[in-house]
């Protein structure tokens, strides 16, 4: 079986890239264009007129939230508590 896989895998891996070669041309897809010429467009004599669009109706801005103070507390001071856990002892 091993056998069967590894010449399944040798024939698709040489017949793969020749498999583009064989590939119709669509009916009506542009040609590419010669290497060698280039196409220049001007469009000096162009004037465009227009208008500058903006949404109607009032800014509204943005509301900013409170900002608060943090719940936590460290304690610095377990004065108490190590004189709790000497006693225990």
């Amino acid at each position: 079986m091993l056998k069967t896989v590894i010449a399944s895998l040798l024939a698709i891996a040489i017949l793969a890239p020749g498999a583009a070669f064989a590939q119709k041309k669509k009916p009506g897809a542009a040609a590419p264009a010669p290497a060698g010429k280039v196409k220049q467009y001007d469009f000096s004599g162009d004037t465009i007129d227009g208008e500058l669009v903006k949404p109607e109706g009032e800014f509204v801005g943005v509301r900013n939230f409170a900002e608060h103070t943090s719940l936590i507390r460290v304690r610095t001071d377990f004065i108490k508590e190590i004189v709790k856990s000497a006693e225990d002892r």
